[in-house]
């Protein structure tokens, strides 16, 4: 009967220590999937001289394999940030941003869908 007691105890000290382990590897995971696409947006106007009308243009272009799953929602969903193409002069639009649609607070204290 200790021995239980003393894991249960355990177990209760540790859970929201791992949960908090597990929120912090998605969020690492969500800034680096965004850094990456950020990138390829950057990298695919350098190459092509236009701005990707959407992420699906990264990856059928080959500058990613596949749109990331958001670590978050668990969803290949993206909040694209559309903007003038400096490089058009015609005055295109284009991605110029991608953001989270995940709107909870990170541990940071702001929204996800800020990053």
């Amino acid at each position: 009967m200790i021995v239980i007691s003393i894991i249960i105890i355990l177990a209760i000290i540790v859970l929201p220590q791992y949960q908090r382990t597990v929120v912090v590897a998605r969020e690492s995971v969500l800034k680096d999937d965004l850094f990456q696409m950020r990138k390829m947006i950057d990298q695919y106007a350098a190459d092509k001289g236009q701005l990707p009308q959407s992420l699906d243009d990264l990856a059928t272009a080959g500058y990613i394999r596949e749109i990331p799953v958001d670590p978050i929602t668990e969803k290949r969903e993206w909040n694209t940030v559309t903007g003038s193409d400096p490089n058009s002069s015609e005055g295109g639009q284009g991605v110029t941003d991608v953001h989270s649609t995940a709107t909870e607070p990170s541990t940071e204290g702001t929204p996800y869908s800020e990053w």
